[in-house]
């Protein structure tokens, strides 16, 4: 779904409402979460292990740190993401880079009162020009920031907010860059289908 992953990173994704089965320490983790969420996180969990067995790891459990993020082997950069009825995950070994964030978002316009708290004046002026199709471009731009900063946390520790990250979309590439965070810029590439956008941010 993602138009262009750079090379060595493994993408899995699940469509569907069906629960897999969850390892016991994986299990624990989320006992005492509401049913809905114990189902999105098995969802993601089974993504991300079919991801990781490209990489080698069969046997690997995913812990959940007290931030909630997993828990990667040594050696791995991933991410998880999940929402009605799509879970996917996105892994690569930190010899190729340092950070990996994963997003989808139902494609499906934000609530206008929530796009100038998303949207910077750059993003929204470019939003307003942006080429007619089937792509929710300001709820794009919102999965970005939130890609963005899941592949920044684990290296930065800084908590974002959507104004603190400037998004630049290349809709001929399906390919964007983000700045304005404590970091070289961030690049990425996204995708999309009737139901979801995807999009995917790393850290080289």
């Amino acid at each position: 779904m993602i138009a262009a992953p750079p090379p060595g990173v493994v993408l899995a994704l699940r469509r569907g409402d069906e629960v897999p089965p969850l390892a016991a320490a994986e299990a624990d983790a989320i006992a005492d979460a509401a049913p809905i969420r114990r189902a999105e996180f098995a969802r993601g969990r089974a993504c991300a292990h079919a991801a990781l067995r490209t990489l080698g790891h069969d046997r690997a459990v995913i812990a959940r740190a007290p931030s909630r993020a997993p828990v990667w082997p040594p050696g791995v950069v991933g991410s998880i993401t999940h929402c009605a009825g799509l879970a996917a995950a996105a892994v690569a070994t930190t010899a190729i880079l340092r950070g990996l964030g994963l997003d989808a978002e139902p494609n499906q316009p934000l609530p206008p009162e929530v796009v100038p708290t998303v949207l910077v004046a750059a993003e929204r002026a470019w939003l307003a020009a942006a080429p007619a199709g089937a792509i929710a471009w300001d709820r794009l731009l919102f999965s970005i920031k939130e890609s963005v900063y899941k592949a920044q946390h684990p290296l930065t520790a800084r908590w974002l907010d959507f104004p603190d990250v400037t998004v630049a979309i290349d809709p001929t590439t399906a390919t964007f860059v983000a700045t304005g965070i404590d970091a070289p810029a961030i690049r990425g590439s996204y995708g999309a289908d009737a139901a979801h956008v995807m999009t995917l941010a790393w850290i080289d």
